[in-house]
C-alpha cells in the first residue's frame, strides 16, 4: 500500500496535539493500513453487490453517478480513504468478522476509523463522518482477572533481596501493586518521581497526562533498598542513567518487555498461574481497594482513568466480596431463611 498524506497528517495530530504514545499511535497506523489494504483489494476485484464501495465524486474526484464503483487498481490510498461512505465500513466490518477477528479487536478498528474520519470532517476534509453512525459490536463481557491477597503476597516475595537484580525486580512488583501504575507508566519513572517524605509517586499517564499517586510503605522501603545497590553500581559504571529509576543491567532505562520477562520468570518460581500479567496487579490493586472500601471515584483517578465507566468494570469483581461479607453479618437463621416451599414458622 502506497503512504497515505492524509494518514500521516492524522497520525502527526495524534502525536503532537493529542500528544498520544509512540506505541498508541503505531496501532492506529496499522490499523489504518490495514483498512486502506482493504479498500484496495475492493477497488481492484469489487465486493460483492451488496458490500460495493461508493465514492463520492464531489471529494475523490471522479466522474460520473454518486455511487460509481471504484474499479481501477491504481487508485491514490487518500483517494479511495475521502471516497469511503458508510456501506464500505459496514462491509470492512463483515470482513474482520470473516476472518475472525475478536469482537474487542474489531470494536479497537472500528474505533480507529471513527477518531481518523471525525478529524478529516474537523479538517473540511469531508463534509460528515462515514463511520458516525455505524454501531460499535456488542462486546462479550469479560471481567478482569485479579489476584487473591496471598497470591499477591506469594509473588511478591519471591525476588531475592541481597543481589541488586533481586532488589529492583521486587521493587518494580511492590511499586506496580501499591500504586496500581500501568507498565508503561512504571518504566517511565525517574528518581525524582518517588517523594519519599510525602509518600507519593509522580505518575506520568496516557496522553501525557500527570497524576499523584500514594504509595505504601512497604513498596518505598523495598525500593530505597534497590536505590542503594543500584548507586553503588552505578558509581562504577558511568554508563547508569542518572535519572532512571528503574534500570537494566547496562545502566538505561527497562522496556516494558523486559518487565514482562521478569514477571514470567517469577511466576513460574512461585508456582502461580504463567497467564497472569504485570496489569494483572493494577486489576487486582483496584479490586482490593474497593474491597476494603475505597469509592469509585477514588480509584479512578488512583488508576488515571479518564471515564468512571472504565473503573466500573471492577465493582462486578467485588460484588462476591459483598455477599460474603452480607452472609457474615446476617446468618440465614437470623433473617429467617427458609427453602422454597417450606411453610413459614407460626
Amino acid at each position: 500500500m502506497k503512504d497515505s498524506v492524509i494518514v500521516q497528517e492524522f497520525l502527526n495530530y495524534l502525536k503532537f496535539e493529542k500528544r498520544f504514545s509512540e506505541h498508541t499511535a503505531k496501532c492506529y497506523q496499522a490499523d489504518l493500513k490495514q483498512f486502506g489494504g482493504y479498500l484496495i483489494g475492493a477497488s481492484v476485484s469489487g465486493p460483492p453487490a451488496d458490500e460495493q464501495i461508493s465514492l463520492h465524486p464531489s471529494k475523490a474526484g471522479q466522474a460520473g453517478p454518486a455511487t460509481a464503483v471504484a474499479t481501477q487498481a491504481d487508485i491514490e490510498v487518500d483517494q479511495l480513504l475521502l471516497s469511503v461512505e458508510t456501506t464500505a465500513v459496514r462491509a470492512y466490518l463483515v470482513f474482520l468478522n470473516e476472518k475472525q477477528y475478536s469482537k474487542a479487536t474489531i470494536a479497537r478498528k472500528l474505533a480507529t476509523l471513527r477518531s481518523f474520519y471525525k478529524f478529516l470532517v474537523k479538517r473540511n476534509q469531508l463534509d460528515s463522518n462515514p463511520v458516525a453512525v455505524v454501531r460499535t459490536p456488542k462486546q462479550d463481557k469479560k471481567l478482569p482477572r485479579f489476584l487473591e491477597y496471598e497470591e499477591v503476597k506469594k509473588l511478591l516475595e519471591t525476588p531475592p533481596m541481597n543481589n541488586w537484580l533481586g532488589a529492583r525486580d521486587r521493587a518494580i512488583l511492590e511499586t506496580l501493586y501499591s500504586t496500581g501504575i500501568r507498565v508503561s507508566e512504571l518504566v517511565a519513572l525517574n528518581m525524582d518521581d518517588i517523594d519519599f517524605l510525602g509518600e507519593v509517586v509522580h505518575i506520568r499517564g496516557k496522553g501525557k497526562k500527570e497524576r499523584i499517586s500514594p504509595i505504601g510503605s512497604s513498596a518505598l522501603q523495598t525500593i530505597q533498598h534497590y536505590m542503594e545497590f543500584r548507586n553503588k553500581r552505578a558509581q562504577s559504571n558511568s554508563n547508569f542513567d542518572s535519572k532512571v529509576l528503574f534500570v537494566n543491567k547496562h545502566g538505561r532505562r527497562l522496556s516494558t518487555r523486559s518487565v514482562r520477562r521478569k514477571m514470567d520468570k517469577y511466576l513460574k518460581i512461585a508456582g502461580l498461574d504463567p497467564a497472569i500479567s504485570p496489569h494483572t496487579l493494577r486489576h487486582s490493586f483496584a479490586t482490593h481497594m474497593l474491597n476494603n472500601g475505597a469509592d469509585l471515584r477514588s480509584v479512578q483517578e488512583l488508576l488515571g482513568h479518564q471515564s468512571l465507566s472504565t473503573t466500573q468494570v471492577y465493582t462486578h469483581l467485588t460484588t462476591g466480596k459483598l455477599k460474603e461479607v452480607y452472609e457474615n453479618a446476617h446468618p440465614r437463621e437470623s433473617v429467617g431463611y427458609q427453602q422454597p416451599g417450606e411453610p413459614r414458622h407460626q
